[in-house]
């Protein structure tokens, strides 16, 4: 007896093919790793095929949903304590080029963006790639704006330390 397969809910395919790149390149984001990124974005993509019968319709708005379930995955993934580190008695040799040889910016970026501490990343990725407001975010995360705000606020003064950020004139005043 053969594996049978289901069709394909309508309009899922179709949300997929146009959305994964932005999709995937959120997940990347909040994790600071590309792989990361793309299973991230698998788990948000499987959440969604499961409620597309909510979501595909005229009312529906997969992507936000497919965004929610990624950054709550991100979250969830911040408390575990195995980050898949394996000690080795030798030291991998070291890479002829360095942070400040890298040409582009995107690299530097994901770099600096590995550094911080998930819950900073999550609110910087939402605030400023995603262009959420405070309010928006401490609704997604489930905190308070003010956590949100000293996230920004601590994530940002880390990204100037890093050389990523310059201060402006008008901060400077």
């Amino acid at each position: 007896m053969g594996l049978l397969r289901r069709a394909e809910p309508a309009g899922y395919e179709e949300f997929v093919a146009s959305r994964y790149r932005e999709i995937v390149r959120l997940g990347a984001l909040l994790t600071g790793d590309s792989r990361l990124g793309e299973d991230l974005a698998q788990e948000g993509l499987i959440a969604a095929y499961r409620s597309w019968q909510r979501l595909g319709g005229p009312d529906g708005r997969p992507e936000a949903y497919v965004r929610r379930v990624m950054v709550r995955a991100a979250m969830r993934a911040r408390r575990r304590r195995w980050r898949g580190e394996v000690p080795t008695e030798e030291l991998p040799e070291a890479s002829h080029s360095g942070f400040a040889d890298q040409a582009d910016l995107s690299v530097q970026v994901l770099a600096s963006l590995r550094r911080l501490p998930a819950d900073q990343r999550v609110v910087l990725v939402l605030r400023f790639w995603a262009d959420n407001s405070e309010a928006e975010v401490a609704q997604t995360l489930g905190v308070a704006v003010g956590t949100v705000k000293s996230r920004t606020s601590r994530a940002l003064a880390a990204l100037r330390t890093s050389g990523l950020l310059v201060e402006s004139s008008k901060e400077i005043r």
